[in-house]
């Protein structure tokens, strides 16, 4: 990837730690209402590690998002760290050494990220996780990227559908992590990794344009 992509993933990064900050409480509260009530702090201390890191150490965007991945692994508790870890991990494998961060690069990242997390965490679409988010944003993507969007206009799109898709997980019965105990006692609660997954990408949608 070049400098500039290098520098427009960095501050998808940092805006993405600035809004999990802004986010804490909420996040804490969707989590302790199905979860272990850490989900707010975890992804706060992790995304702190991560804007922290020095970006003269990094030569291109695929190095900076694998220790991104890293970090965050070895700082976030819970499942989160984990799968966030292999989200970026994976994108990271991606990217390689292109020049371009266009639409369809972006969406071809992201996209193996998800595969990582779908088999990392053994989830899928409807299992009220932070996939239910994900998914629908790389296939807007996708579709915006077979039309030849721009990325700067694909991003909002995808972010509408990521938000959709923590909405959506409301209405159904977690069938993955701490919240599956609940059986259907979990409905009628937004999934707190959906909601950080939403976030992630509406905050690429402000920064990478």
């Amino acid at each position: 990837m070049s400098t500039t992509s290098l520098e427009k993933i960095s501050a998808w990064l940092q805006e993405y730690a600035r809004v999990i900050g802004e986010h804490e409480a909420e996040l804490t509260d969707l989590d302790r209402e199905i979860g272990d009530g850490d989900h707010g702090s975890n992804m706060v201390r992790g995304m702190r590690a991560v804007a922290g890191l020095d970006l003269a150490a990094f030569g291109d965007a695929a190095s900076y998002l694998k220790k991104t991945g890293m970090t965050l692994v070895s700082t976030v508790g819970g499942a989160a760290g984990p799968l966030y870890g292999t989200l970026f991990l994976r994108m990271a494998g991606q990217l390689g050494s292109g020049d371009a961060l266009d639409t369809a690069a972006f969406a071809g990242a992201l996209k193996a990220g998800v595969e990582g997390v779908t088999q990392r965490g053994k989830s899928a679409v409807g299992d009220k996780t932070m996939v239910d988010a994900l998914v629908p944003a790389v296939e807007c993507l996708e579709e915006q990227a077979s039309r030849g969007a721009e990325l700067a206009a694909a991003l909002p799109e995808a972010a509408k559908a990521a938000d959709a898709g923590r909405e959506a997980t409301a209405a159904l019965v977690a069938r993955r992590g701490r919240a599956s105990y609940l059986g259907e006692r979990s409905v009628g609660h937004i999934d707190p990794g959906a909601a950080s997954a939403a976030l992630l990408i509406e905050s690429a949608a402000r920064t990478l344009v």
